[in-house]
């Protein structure tokens, strides 16, 4: 599948991004989502409360054997994937470390960056970005 944009930002933010692609679908626009990919075999889904969030995330980050993990081979797999198979990548921040990876990877591949939102901090590196949005309005309305 072929998508628009590739939606990306911290796992613990996934409300604001998620409000970034429905706003992008309203538009007609096709968005690859981290939070809706399935994994078959795992109990992964995207309701959980921020308590949940976080203790999935912190099981997630202190897996010693991460290399040999299938899970996490699997979503890198399918983010990777998604990545490629879009136009354009739109990273809401704020962002971590997979973000600003998936940035990277983005621009190398020579696909449009664009951010939504303030940065946390100045960075050399995010002149990767075409543009950065203030807000989601205003992102969606330059590409509605």
């Amino acid at each position: 599948m072929k998508y628009d944009f590739f939606a990306c930002g911290r796992w613990r933010n996934h409300s604001n991004i998620g409000e970034v692609v429905d706003k992008l679908r309203a538009a007609g626009k096709i968005v690859y989502y981290f939070a809706e990919s399935k994994y078959d075999g795992y109990d992964i889904h995207q309701d959980l409360e921020p308590a949940d969030i976080e203790d999935r995330m912190k099981k997630e980050e202190q897996t010693e054997d991460w290399q040999n993990d299938a899970l996490l081979r699997k979503i890198f797999e399918k983010d990777m994937h998604g990545l490629r198979e879009s136009e354009a990548i739109v990273v809401v921040f704020p962002i971590g470390f997979s973000g600003h990876m998936e940035l990277g990877a983005a621009y190398g591949m020579g696909k449009k960056c664009y951010g939504i939102g303030q940065p946390e901090k100045a960075e050399t590196l995010y002149f990767m970005f075409d543009q950065i949005f203030p807000n989601v309005d205003e992102f969606v309305r330059q590409f509605s």
